[in-house]
């Protein structure tokens, strides 16, 4: 049965490809229980500044310095239990960096982040528009997160699992 305990945080990035095509997070967000908090980091090293289309973020964007993320997120997350994000890639990317095991969404049925709604934005100016921002997405896979929760806590499940019926299984 899935309980909201208040100790789940979602973490959300986006990023630019380096030099070498490696991720380099420029945007990253987390959300939970009265939580929305966004960070900008700056890039790692010099390179021709170059952007992204679908996310409006820039090389020159951020403020704080690359070489703090894993201190910072680290931090930002110490607290939570469960850590979720959305995406393969997006897990195994937190999870070696924060040497813990990160919750994918896509395991527990959730739908592509342009299918969820948000009020939220991060403070850029672009991110009011159609492009994806990290702080929205966080935000939406939270508010998902409680969706999932509240819905669960409502079904009771017989004892015996091996008595349910098309029906039963079908509307769960």
């Amino acid at each position: 049965m899935f309980i909201s305990t208040g100790m789940e945080v979602v973490i959300h990035y986006e990023f630019l490809k380096g030099s070498q095509g490696e991720i380099i997070i420029k945007e990253l967000s987390i959300a939970a229980i009265n939580v929305i908090h966004t960070l900008h980091f700056q890039s790692p090293y010099g390179m021709i500044p170059h952007g992204s289309a679908e996310n409006g973020l820039n090389w020159d964007d951020g403020h704080i310095p690359y070489k703090q993320l894993e201190t910072v997120l680290s931090e930002a997350v110490a607290g939570y239990a469960h850590l979720y994000s959305y995406g393969v890639s997006k897990c195994r990317f937190l999870s070696e960096l924060l040497a813990r095991p990160i919750l994918n969404f896509e395991d527990f049925g959730c739908p592509d982040r342009k299918k969820l709604k948000s009020r939220y934005n991060c403070f850029l100016p672009c991110h009011s528009y159609n492009i994806s921002c990290a702080t929205r997405n966080a935000h939406s896979f939270y508010k998902w997160l409680k969706y999932l929760f509240q819905t669960k806590s409502y079904v009771n499940c017989p004892q015996n699992m091996t008595r349910h019926t098309n029906m039963f299984v079908s509307a769960i």
